[in-house]
């Protein structure tokens, strides 16, 4: 029996949901039951009957799961399969950030920590910021954190003044935008494709800026039919599958020797590694309570925001309630 076919089958026996993010190996992604974004795959592990989840992304998607599905049993392929935006937004000094301004909004990004978004006040995807952040009242002052170009780009397109934690995606960061204007000339007819993450020096070429979902989307449904695309390489798998007749070009990066495409913790996750945890029930994600109970509240907001409903917002962060 061939690994793929052997997963398959511990699946049904498991009973396991799998779920994988665009950024996985095709392979990967082909075995799952769903594939989708950071906010897709949280509101399906929220959904799904199954009572035993194993995630094929990083461990910061499936804390979300955890914290959102406590009564289910999550589990990861790899559990060093961190992330720069995680690591560069240590808890301590992301609450002392907080503490230093006590009435401001703090929207968190999801790529961050359990403990970091215990002292969120709002969770947001690259899906569904705009409308997050536009629920936010006028005149209240917002932190951004951790991804600096995210929180850029929607403070530009939305008007709306922000204080950036100064991290970054280490993948996203390395696309060059003088190359990538260059590769633009090239191919005239070529729809540009960026992720926000991306440095505005890059997002200034892009066509179309969005999540993963949204890009992915762009392809379905534009006639075009050659695309540059700037963000991680595995969303390729997904056009290819729905567009064979398109042509893909990958942006440049700043080494074009190297795979700067590829998360190198995305791509930590294999089907040696799937197969094993299936098997084994290995590498089980657990989210301390203290940090469980605050990130879901933020989390929950974000979610209840996303889906169209209304919040309340504290007037203040205490730090000595968190």
């Amino acid at each position: 029996m061939s690994l793929f076919n052997e997963i398959l089958q511990l699946k049904k026996d498991t009973g396991v949901a799998v779920l994988a993010h665009f950024y996985e190996d095709g392979a990967i992604q082909d075995l799952a039951d769903f594939v989708g974004d950071s906010y897709q795959l949280a509101l399906y592990g929220q959904r799904c009957a199954e009572q035993k989840i194993l995630l094929a992304g990083v461990v910061f998607m499936a804390e979300s799961v955890k914290i959102m599905n406590p009564a289910k049993r999550v589990f990861v392929p790899d559990l060093g399969a961190g992330c720069s935006l995680v690591d560069s937004s240590p808890y301590e000094k992301y609450l002392q950030w907080r503490v230093e301004n006590p009435r401001a909004v703090a929207v968190t990004y999801i790529n961050s920590s359990a403990a970091v978004k215990s002292i969120s006040d709002v969770i947001i995807t690259s899906s569904n910021a705009e409308k997050i952040v536009n629920s936010i009242p006028r005149d209240r002052e917002i932190l951004f954190g951790p991804d600096q170009h995210l929180g850029r780009w929607l403070s530009q397109k939305l008007n709306r003044p922000m204080k950036f934690w100064p991290g970054s995606c280490q993948v996203h960061v390395l696309f060059h935008a003088k190359k990538l204007n260059e590769l633009k000339f090239k191919h005239p007819d070529a729809v540009v494709l960026a992720h926000p993450e991306c440095d505005e020096s890059v997002l200034q070429f892009a066509d179309v800026v969005g999540s993963t979902s949204k890009l992915l989307s762009e392809v379905q449904t534009n006639p075009a039919k050659k695309f540059i695309v700037a963000t991680e390489s595995g969303i390729f798998h997904q056009m290819k599958k729905s567009r064979p007749d398109v042509e893909l070009i990958q942006a440049p990066t700043m080494d074009e020797g190297c795979n700067c495409n590829d998360c190198p913790f995305m791509k930590m996750n294999t089907l040696e590694k799937i197969r094993d945890c299936l098997r084994d029930e290995t590498n089980e994600v657990f989210v301390p309570q203290e940090f469980a109970e605050k990130s879901l509240t933020a989390l929950s907001r974000m979610v209840t925001l996303a889906e169209g409903g209304s919040a309340l917002w504290p007037e203040k962060f205490y730090a000595t309630e968190r």
